[in-house]
């Protein structure tokens, strides 16, 4: 058996600043025994709550199974162990495969690419000695995700169970420059606390990452709704029966997103028309919102709303000055014709979140990723 079967417990990859949120959401999903540890939690569940969390989950990157954890000082060493590994439980030689790997604190293996390269080979050498053929190598999109983590000289082998990264929702069929990670607007979505009860509205859209977000929550989509491929598939001990009743039950809450309550806008038509193609790839959507080409100083005012915003910056809008200029702009406008609202921004850059010339009522760093930025609430009276 392997270590994941012998201990139910598997590992849930988050991102830095998700962490509180992460913990609650795979609580409310099934998970026991929850324990933090590097760059998210390890977790124990049965195969359907294992199910649940790959399917439901807004905030998780990726849910890994692990297999063995062993001491690792030479690489000659790993791959001489991962190559024990009976890999023909996981995939035949007519699938691909990719490894991803993380080494940290570990000198025989200073370099991840490395450290990948030699389970890679290991995976390829089992499957010649065995059957005189190799499965491929698929880096974009593999049948079988296999991570391997090292660090301080001990080293774990994981099947990725989620087929990739969970933000990957698959509605995003348009973008327009540097969107917005999925899971970080759905962290921004929870952390506003918008339960529907008022129109929700982004006023610089972009290709509309936050109001998909929002739609998935107001109608009850799961977020791998539109995923076709798991990694838990690929699993030797994969329940059919237990995954098809996880997804009819979650499937079965979806309902139509109740019209006008969730719209956007941009200055860009190239984004406008992004954002409308990805609202309408989710089911109950279609028609039942409003996105406009129109500069958010045009309006004259949003009221009794919950403003989400990530204004752009950086590569989307050029020149610091002009980041800047648009910040204060927009707290003007925030502070002039918002009355009543609840605005929560969303920025890279931690020193522009000032220039909006308002106090947040709190702010929350918010890993996008991999770059560091801040969300801030502020409330419009």
């Amino acid at each position: 058996m392997y270590q994941y079967q012998q201990r139910n417990q598997y590992f849930a990859q988050v991102s830095g600043g998700f962490e509180e949120l992460a913990e609650a959401e795979l609580r409310a999903l099934g998970a026991r025994a929850i324990r933090p540890d590097y760059r998210g939690f390890h977790f124990k569940a049965d195969p359907e709550t294992l199910y649940r969390i790959n399917y439901t989950s807004r905030l998780i990157i990726r849910v890994l199974a692990p297999l063995l954890t062993f001491d690792c000082h030479s690489d000659k060493y790993l791959h001489l162990t991962a190559k024990k590994i009976d890999w023909s439980q996981f995939i035949s030689t007519r699938e691909t495969f990719a490894v991803n790997a993380v080494t940290s604190n570990t000198p025989s293996l200073k370099h991840s690419q490395y450290a990948a390269l030699k389970v890679k080979d290991a995976v390829c050498d089992y499957f010649r000695d065995k059957t005189g053929e190799r499965p491929s190598v698929d880096v974009q999109d593999p049948d079988l995700g296999i991570h391997l983590f090292v660090r301080n000289n001990r080293a774990t082998i994981s099947i990725d169970t989620s087929g990739g990264s969970l933000h990957k929702r698959g509605y995003r069929k348009a973008s327009v420059e540097a969107p917005m990670a999925e899971t970080l607007a759905a962290a921004i979505i929870q952390l506003s606390e918008w339960d529907g009860e008022r129109p929700l509205i982004d006023p610089m859209c972009g290709s509309g990452t936050l109001l998909c977000e929002a739609a998935m929550k107001a109608c009850c989509i799961p977020a791998g709704f539109l995923r076709l491929k798991w990694g838990f598939f690929y699993l030797p001990d994969f329940d059919s029966t237990a995954w098809k009743k996880v997804k009819s039950v979650a499937d079965a809450e979806m309902r139509p997103l109740p019209s006008g309550l969730i719209s956007g806008s941009d200055i860009s038509r190239d984004a406008v028309r992004a954002a409308c193609s990805n609202l309408n790839q989710l089911p109950g959507t279609k028609d039942r919102f409003q996105c406009l080409e129109k500069n958010v100083f045009d309006f004259p005012g949003i009221e009794n709303s919950t403003i989400v915003v990530n204004p752009p910056y950086g590569v989307r809008l050029g020149s610091r000055e002009k980041a800047e200029k648009l910040m204060k702009d927009f707290g003007d406008f925030l502070k002039q014709r918002c009355t009543g609202s609840t605005a929560y921004i969303y920025t890279g850059d931690r020193k522009l979140l000032k220039k909006v010339g308002l106090k947040p009522e709190w702010k929350k760093d918010l890993n996008n990723g991999g770059l560091e930025g801040v969300l801030g609430k502020l409330e419009l009276y």
